[in-house]
């Protein structure tokens, strides 16, 4: 079986068609509040994103907390990442960037933090994929990995309204035990695997949605964000995210 579910002209196609690509990042950005305590208690000074492109994270960190940030991607288009960085008050070069291909790549250097953000469920060896990572990883430093869930409500509206997305993702990769196994495997340490984030369902291709999906669409996300708020609650049904945290 083929382990990558996309490829280049596939992520050319998804940047080129995605609107709203630019804007300024907030402090409370995404997973932001998990990466500084990380980044606090492990003392990092460096980081590379992994599949990142257009680099919000690199550039996050870069600006918030300030390390010496390197994005890694075999698709980067050079204008979109400076107009990203000017427009987060940063210039072109405060952030590296390396375009290739991640597995034939061999880095020139290790880093403290290895990070991806919706990187390995495109991959059908879950285990392979993370290894790939651990390339660019100093001992003793730190792996932090994020995938969405499509395992509950979000993934439904996924396969309902984008099946075209939806089936470029491993869906079995979005398991806790799995990815947990995955890291023993591999020999890391102090190994977390957990649901992160409230409820939220979204869509790559919301623009290109009917009307009626849109409103369907919205009465979920509606219905849901009443729901956890009278009865908090996370997990495979409801949360949007899955993170993984561990040491070499």
């Amino acid at each position: 079986m083929e382990n990558n579910l996309t490829d280049r002209s596939f992520w050319k196609s998804f940047w080129e068609s995605r609107k709203g690509l630019i804007f300024k990042l907030k402090p409370n950005y995404v997973f932001g509040d998990i990466l500084g305590k990380l980044i606090a208690e492990k003392n990092a000074k460096n980081a590379i994103e992994l599949g990142g492109f257009p680099g919000y994270y690199s550039i996050y960190l870069k600006k918030y907390q300030h390390l010496q940030t390197t994005l890694l991607d075999y698709f980067i288009h050079p204008e979109l990442v400076n107009k990203l960085l000017a427009a987060n008050d940063l210039k072109p070069g405060d952030t590296d960037i390396i375009e290739a291909d991640l597995f034939s790549y061999q880095p020139e250097k290790k880093f403290d933090m290895v990070l991806s953000f919706g990187l390995i469920e495109h991959f059908n060896d879950t285990r392979f994929i993370i290894n790939e990572h651990l390339k660019f990883l100093k001992p003793g430093g730190t792996l932090f990995i994020t995938l969405p869930n499509f395992k509950g409500v979000n993934g439904w509206v996924q396969k309902k309204f984008d099946k075209e997305n939806y089936d470029k993702h491993n869906i079995n990769s979005m398991d806790l035990s799995l990815l947990r196994n995955s890291c023993e495997a591999l020999g890391l340490k102090n190994i977390e695997v957990y649901y992160h984030g409230k409820f939220t369902v979204w869509l790559e291709n919301k623009s290109e949605q009917k009307p009626l999906s849109k409103a369907i669409v919205k009465a979920i996300w509606l219905a849901g964000k009443v729901f956890t708020k009278l009865v908090p609650a996370n997990g495979t049904a409801l949360s949007p995210y899955i993170v993984v945290k561990a040491d070499l």
